[in-house]
């Protein structure tokens, strides 16, 4: 199935992971061992890459598996990665 949504978020993944240096996936590897990201921490979860960049919260628990947070990346690898992201439907007023 060529427009199977699974395939491409699978790829979609797979180029976002193929932009990270040894280095950065040594870091995402430590910030998954965390047990929360820090609030006002941007990340991008890696199983819903079409939800783009997410804001952690003070009230909202999550686990850090499959998280890729910004501070894990530089600053050039984050604005790569971005561009990978399937574009996000834009609401329309009625």
């Amino acid at each position: 199935m060529p427009n199977d949504p699974r395939t491409a978020a699978a790829h979609t993944r797979n180029n976002v992971l193929k932009l990270l240096s040894d280095a950065e996936v040594a870091r995402v590897s430590t910030a998954e061992t965390a047990a929360t990201l820090s609030p006002g921490e941007e990340y991008l979860d890696l199983d819903h890459l079409e939800e783009g960049v997410r804001v952690a919260t003070l009230t909202r628990y999550m686990s850090t598996a499959n998280l890729l947070p910004k501070s894990t990346v530089a600053d050039a690898t984050w604005r790569a990665i971005l561009t990978e992201l399937p574009p996000r439907p834009v609401a329309t007023a009625k």
